[in-house]
């Protein structure tokens, strides 16, 4: 039997166990039996499926060791729902066996549900939850996003995208430009104030639910800089809007930030720089990661979102000439439309 079935038998044999002292402890009788239907799966080695019965809805992950961890998803569950922001509880775990029994956010994620007529609203309280838990105390305990991972995480574009994928092995000059490229955009993330940073705040991971948004998929939050989240929020991998509309929605989150506190700079001209410049850096991190995915774990889908990075990246270059050295390299390299696995 393949190594999954034999995890989903293990997972449904913990739910049994699970489930007689939850329903107990909640007052909800005895459980009833319950049907067990995938929910979702990700770009990395998690699922998750959902156990229903008689009304009442629950989520299982499953995060197999050694590829995945359950314990920074748990311990960053508990610094977001003190901040009052919506987050998954944890009803029952297994940490050592990589099982988490979730309660269950809604079936509908933003991104099934975004359009350009109601996009105001859904990220105005997108935004409010952002700078809720930006003022968190005691983030400064995560793992820093310091200049060893902003450059490992730039790394993957090169290695992964321009090596592997196309098969190109930049000249002298070329890597020249590259180290320019990346100690620019690394002084950047480094100069910024430091919040907690969700990491991949986007439509995609966060849920329809009330309260909204039902916010998912934080187990990799660092200590970091406060233009990621907004940033990511608007550039996603699966969803563009137009320019002057991101303008306008991260000006909103400046002004909501300001009165809230959050040191973000006092001009907004400044604020947009930073958050172009972080841009870039997670769009190569993303271009990167996309390539590892088809070459790595056989996924090529994602290889298909490819040109929306780029569109993302050349949107900035047009009006950052301090990144003019990415542009010729990029100019340089071959056709860079996403290509067959």
């Amino acid at each position: 039997m393949p190594d999954h079935d034999v995890r989903l038998q293990q997972l449904r044999a913990w739910l049994d166990d699970c489930l007689p002292a939850l329903f107990q402890r909640h007052g909800w009788g005895a459980p009833p039996v319950g049907e067990l239907t995938p929910a979702s799966s990700d770009a990395s080695f998690r699922r998750y499926f959902r156990w229903q019965a008689e009304g009442r809805s629950l989520i299982l992950m499953d995060a197999p060791p050694p590829q995945e961890n359950c314990a920074p998803f748990v311990r960053i569950a508990a610094l977001l729902a003190s901040t009052g922001v919506h987050v998954p509880r944890i009803l029952a775990e297994d940490i050592e066996r990589g099982f988490l029994l979730l309660d269950d956010l809604g079936r509908q994620t933003w991104l099934e549900v975004l359009d350009a007529d109601n996009a105001d609203a859904l990220f105005e309280q997108a935004l409010q939850a952002l700078v809720t838990f930006q003022r968190m105390p005691g983030a400064d305990a995560l793992p820093p996003y310091d200049d060893a991972l902003l450059r490992r995480e730039l790394q993957l574009f090169p290695d992964w995208y321009l090596q592997r994928h196309l098969g190109v092995e930049l000249d002298e000059a070329q890597r020249g430009q590259w180290q320019a490229v990346c100690d620019l955009l690394v002084n950047s993330a480094l100069a910024q104030p430091r919040v907690f940073v969700h990491r991949d705040y986007m439509p995609r991971n966060l849920m329809l639910s009330e309260p909204n948004p039902g916010i998912l998929d934080f187990q990799d939050a660092v200590y970091g800089p406060l233009s990621y989240d907004v940033t990511s929020l608007f550039k996603d991998a699966f969803l563009s809007w137009p320019e002057e509309r991101v303008r306008d929605w991260l000006q909103r989150y400046w002004q909501l930030a300001r009165e809230k506190g959050i040191a973000v700079p006092e001009d907004f001209a400044e604020f947009h720089r930073m958050s172009d410049l972080m841009g870039v850096q997670r769009h190569l991190k993303v271009i990167g990661i996309f390539a590892r995915i088809c070459h790595r774990d056989g996924k090529p889908k994602y290889l298909a979102d490819v040109p929306r990075f780029f569109a993302y990246i050349e949107a900035v270059l047009a009006r950052r000439p301090e990144l003019a050295a990415l542009g010729e390299l990029l100019a340089s390299l071959p056709a860079r439309e996403a290509q067959p696995a």
